[in-house]
């Protein structure tokens, strides 16, 4: 299933600028924890939280509480200049890509994977290193996995679902199998639930891996925005 140049879907990707309280406030509000205007997963699900992008001492506050003494605060996005006593742990510049022109494709083979495969799931994100996953991750979408002589070899799945978009994330391919476009088919089948269900498919990754982004351009996917992928520790 093919995407037009203008997502397909007619999908509103201003939501794409906060794609994380989009999520926490729509879709995923069942996995969502708030403290006033910050929001943020549950600590089994995902390490993403929604940080205003103007935060005022009221918010630091929140955040100091909502964290702990010690606690690390998640931003993507824009770095905020945080008061002092706080310490930014993390600055990793990172890309925002969107589906443009992406041959959105069925995999009979990218079977859909379930609570039962957490254990394999868990081993292989920790072999190969995609990003943050956690045990319940798999609640915040489809994820679809390749099988080889009993193991999972390959995953991605579905990750943040602001209104009209979701997320693919969690792309990885257990070395001894790379090299076989696993990961490519993956990502065209994750992407084929995601268009039939009227979605526009995006996608994160930090700004110097340029293997995965020129993976994902050859796939159809173009640069939406550029970003931050950060931390900053609550004072003790």
């Amino acid at each position: 299933m093919d995407i037009d140049r203008d997502g397909g879907t007619g999908t509103d990707t201003s939501v794409l600028d906060d794609p994380i309280r989009s999520s926490l406030t729509g879709h995923h509000r069942h996995l969502a924890q708030r403290h006033g205007r910050i929001l943020r997963y549950r600590d089994d699900v995902s390490i993403f939280a929604a940080f205003p992008h103007d935060p005022g001492p009221a918010d630091w506050a929140d955040a100091a509480e909502f964290f702990g003494p010690g606690g690390t605060v998640p931003i993507s996005g824009v770095m905020p200049t945080p008061p002092p006593g706080w310490e930014i742990t993390m600055s990793l510049p990172g890309v925002q890509m969107i589906a443009r022109s992406v041959a959105a494709m069925a995999d009979r083979s990218a079977v859909v994977l379930t609570d039962d495969d957490v254990p394999a799931m868990m081993d292989l994100v920790a072999r190969t290193r995609p990003g943050p996953f956690l045990p319940r991750t798999i609640e915040m979408g489809t994820y679809r996995g390749i099988i080889a002589d009993g193991a999972l070899i390959a995953m991605a799945g579905e990750r943040l679902h602001p209104v009209g978009a979701t997320e693919i994330s969690a792309v990885c391919t257990d070395p001894a199998y790379r090299g076989q476009g696993l990961a490519a088919r993956l990502v065209l089948a994750v992407a084929d639930g995601i268009v039939r269900r009227g979605e526009t498919p995006f996608l994160h990754a930090a700004a110097d891996n340029r293997g995965a982004i020129r993976l994902y351009e050859s796939l159809g996917f173009e640069l939406r925005k550029e970003l931050t992928f950060g931390s900053i520790r609550v004072p003790e």
